[in-house]
């Protein structure tokens, strides 16, 4: 399975993206080892468009064409489920892994969120809570998220959750 993060917007130079980038060499080495490849990063640049319907749809149409068709997708998006702690995440990946799927794509969208068709597309949509946070630190959570996936589905002690949830 192949490991594809899909942002809107670049991260300057600063501690966002250094932590971004330790967490997705520390995914890439480790899944190695897991059936996961690379942990490939794509920034699209945000729409210039004036009305924020017309961003997002632009925005949109650059995300999907970047994501695999037959990859599993998870959308980050405030509107989206907090209750999964990080075991249940890792399960989900583990069997989207297990069953043969060739790519996981999480994706980030720009100011204005997500489009519905991205949505739509998503075979789940992730929050980080209720509150909108910033997109570096949204990267860093989804960078550190695949990483503690890994650790989980390699039984990796970097992880010190409950097992059984």
């Amino acid at each position: 399975m192949r490991l594809l993060v899909v942002a809107v917007g670049r991260l300057k130079n600063g501690p966002e993206r250094d932590l971004a980038a330790r967490y997705r060499e520390r995914a890439a080495a480790l899944g190695r080892g897991l059936g996961v490849t690379g942990c490939d990063l794509s920034e699209l640049p945000e729409s210039r468009a004036r009305r924020a319907a017309d961003r997002v749809a632009e925005e949109a149409e650059a995300i999907l064409a970047l994501v695999p068709a037959d990859a599993a997708l998870i959308a980050c998006d405030e509107r989206g489920r907090s209750d999964w702690p990080s075991e249940r995440i890792a399960a989900r990946i583990g069997a989207w892994r297990d069953g043969g799927r060739p790519a996981l794509a999480f994706v980030i969208g720009g100011a204005d969120g997500l489009h519905e068709r991205v949505r739509s597309r998503a075979d789940h949509i992730l929050a980080f809570g209720a509150a909108t946070l910033p997109h570096g630190l949204v990267r860093v959570l989804v960078l550190e998220q695949a990483y503690r996936t890994l650790t989980i589905l390699a039984g990796h002690p970097y992880h010190r959750g409950d097992p059984d949830a």
